[in-house]
């Protein structure tokens, strides 16, 4: 495994998600939240050379395209700083950083990100790290003007003076970015003006990135969620149980299709067949994922005096305990005890 060192990250309360940074320069290195042991542990991964890194890209330590570009974009900086305690040539170095670059060969945003840094190259360590920081900076803002712009855009079609219930696919918050979110940050935008009333997570399978990663990050934050099996996803929409879902999106093609991960398309089906029209927003670079996809206070909402068994009266009623809760009443556990390991 390359001689990966695990450093357990103790903090005493929750971690607040604007203070999360999956990827974080350190000064010699990078540190990697490990996504592999979340939720039942809080670890980081100290990244100080170029085995470390390709190890934590390919065991998906690090996941999300935007996180996953930055820790390529600091990867150049890791093989100049590697070669240079080692005594490598220019070209040795060069074919460290065309490691890091195919650690994942269908990551689009890896392959950006070591591109954006190797143009300086030439120009030293601080200009490379200078290139990586503004390629985790802009992914930041990115994610923070898609968050205010896509709760306008949901406040807006909802129309109703009331907060909303939102269901969301995978993970897509600060812990698949640079910081912040893209989908998840949409949804975090909401209780910051008091219009969010609770978040239907699906577990997403295989990976669990929903039950173990969103859940985990709500956890952090405070909001109500609830935990439902992928298939669940269709009929909540379907009984009017939520005003929205919104999700990620790997690729969104010039026509408007999205890809994203299995499991999505059951989400946009059954919000299509409720009566929503596909409206998918995303950054304007195709390297970035990110949208918000098919949701519609029409499509997929009911009125707010229409009951729910399992829909909670007020965010304290699920959020209090700091647990994740199960959207089938019998089954409700935290998301540390209810999650599998990746």
């Amino acid at each position: 495994m390359y001689g990966v060192e695990h450093h357990r990250n103790i903090r005493s309360g929750p971690v607040r998600s604007q203070e999360l940074r999956a990827v974080e320069w350190t000064g010699t290195g990078l540190a990697l939240i490990d996504q592999t042991v979340l939720p039942r542990r809080a670890e980081t991964v100290d990244v100080q050379d170029v085995d470390t890194l390709v190890d934590a890209i390919r065991r998906l330590v690090v996941r999300g395209a935007p996180a996953i570009g930055a820790a390529g974009a600091y990867g150049v900086a890791i093989a100049l700083l590697q070669g240079e305690r080692e005594g490598w040539t220019p070209d040795e170095v060069r074919a460290a950083v065309a490691r890091v670059r195919a650690a994942r060969p269908t990551a689009v945003n890896l392959m950006v990100g070591v591109d954006r840094a190797m143009a300086r190259f030439g120009e030293g360590l601080d200009a490379v790290l200078e290139q990586a920081a503004a390629v985790q900076r802009e992914d930041v803002e990115a994610n923070r003007a898609m968050a205010a712009f896509g709760a306008d855009w949901l406040l807006k079609r909802v129309g109703e003076d009331r907060p909303l219930r939102i269901l969301t696919h995978c993970n897509t918050g600060a812990l698949a970015t640079a910081g912040w979110g893209t989908a998840l940050g949409v949804i975090r935008e909401l209780p910051a003006r008091d219009r969010l009333e609770v978040v239907y997570v699906d577990e997403t399978r295989p990976l669990l990135q929903g039950a173990r990663l969103t859940a985990w990050e709500l956890v952090q934050e405070g909001i109500a969620h609830y935990v439902q099996a992928d298939g669940a996803a269709a009929g909540t929409v379907l009984r009017g149980q939520v005003d929205a879902a919104v999700v990620g999106a790997d690729r969104i093609a010039a026509n408007g299709d999205t890809a994203n991960k299995v499991g999505t398309v059951g989400v946009a089906l059954a919000c299509a067949d409720a009566g929503a029209a596909p409206s998918p927003t995303t950054r304007t670079r195709s390297a970035c994922p990110g949208t918000v996809s098919r949701p519609s206070s029409a499509a997929c909402g009911r009125p707010a005096s229409t009951p729910s068994s399992t829909t909670p009266t007020s965010t304290a009623s699920c959020a209090a305990s700091g647990r994740t809760r199960w959207a089938t009443p019998a089954r409700r556990s935290s998301a540390a005890s209810s999650a599998s390991p990746t």
